[in-house]
């Protein structure tokens, strides 16, 4: 079967070959709407497909962005995901996602795996570890956006969580509820995943204002297979935390593990707290008490950002714009 041409529709449609371009482009501006109609009837009726690899040379353009995350199974990786592909859905892009395990190594294989197709820019969850890949992809001018994490020195925008202001509504609704000794459980402690580090120096900062020890017993910085071993070791101590604090929704689940093997009562035995509103938050029993990220509003403004570097209209300006938690008040804390 001959392969059908924009030229097939022109003829078949009664218009240039230019309009059918224009049409296929979305530029609209001088087309009555009896045209769009006649050409759009053409495509349909001749099942004409546009060639995207021609028109990407001709426009220098592929309409294809990459989003490159540290860990897909996150809640806040999927909201965010779900929220960059509306936005490229509004504009006719297509997004190809890539998942690292938090590894610089994959990291770097998929941004040069990206670039060599060609995308328009990238959205990435960035591992920190490849600050030279970063760094040329800045002098390039290359449309790149961080999410949830940032590269200190690095002129990139990035989009994160105030997560000073997370973790001080957590320790503040805890003591504001009567709880003095309070634990904090996070993934491994490492200096350049900035939401940890922030999250725990906001917890021992909001500690310290509220007039109240910072216990280093309690702060478990484990692998996430680790923390249940961890969280065994210190229940079995004389003076276990009266309330604990997991700094995202991996770490909670492992907490709630813990207490179901334990038959540790929450909020009886034991308040609980997390960043991150998880789908069965208001479900489980006791109804969890949380900390929600923006994520959906996170995830439109990281994709605005990029198109507005792919549109080059704030070429060489960058911004870290963070964003406001919101603490959700339920049963898995209680007044003392």
């Amino acid at each position: 079967m001959q392969k059908v041409t924009m030229a097939d529709v022109a003829k078949l449609a009664n218009v240039s070959k230019s309009t059918v371009s224009q049409y296929l482009n979305k530029r609209y501006d001088y087309m009555s709407e009896e045209t769009k109609k006649r050409i759009a009837r053409a495509i349909e009726e001749l099942g004409y497909r546009p060639n995207f690899i021609a028109r990407s040379l001709k426009q220098k353009s592929t309409a294809t962005i990459g989003v490159i995350v540290f860990n897909i199974l996150h809640m806040l990786t999927t909201q965010v995901l779900r929220a960059i592909e509306d936005v490229c859905q509004e504009r006719d892009f297509h997004v190809i996602v890539c998942n690292t395990d938090d590894n610089p190594e994959k990291e770097k294989k998929y941004i040069e795996m990206l670039r060599a197709k060609q995308v328009d820019g990238l959205i990435v969850f960035p591992t920190g570890k490849n600050v030279e890949l970063y760094e040329r992809m800045t002098e390039e001018q290359f449309p790149l956006v961080f999410v949830d994490r940032m590269v200190p020195d690095l002129p990139v925008d990035a989009v994160l969580l105030d997560n000073y202001q997370a973790a001080k509504l957590a320790v503040d609704h805890l003591v504001d509820s009567g709880y003095e000794r309070i634990g904090i459980v996070t993934p491994p402690i490492v200096s350049h995943v900035i939401p940890r580090i922030e999250r725990i120096e906001g917890f021992k900062r909001a500690m310290t204002e509220r007039g109240l020890p910072v216990v280093e017993e309690y702060i478990i910085g484990a692998e996430i297979p680790r923390i249940k071993e961890e969280l065994n070791r210190l229940f079995s101590s004389d003076h276990p935390p009266q309330a604990l604090f997991a700094i995202n929704d991996l770490t909670l689940t492992e907490v709630l593990n813990f207490v179901k093997e334990t038959n540790i009562n929450i909020p009886d035995d034991l308040a609980l707290i997390s960043i991150d509103d998880v789908p069965f938050a208001n479900i489980y029993t006791p109804r969890l008490t949380t900390i929600a990220q923006p994520t959906f509003e996170m995830g439109r403004k990281a994709a605005e950002r990029l198109f507005m570097k792919i549109e080059q209209k704030e070429a060489g300006r960058h911004q870290v714009l963070r964003f406001s938690p919101t603490l959700i008040k339920r049963d898995s804390v209680k007044q003392q």
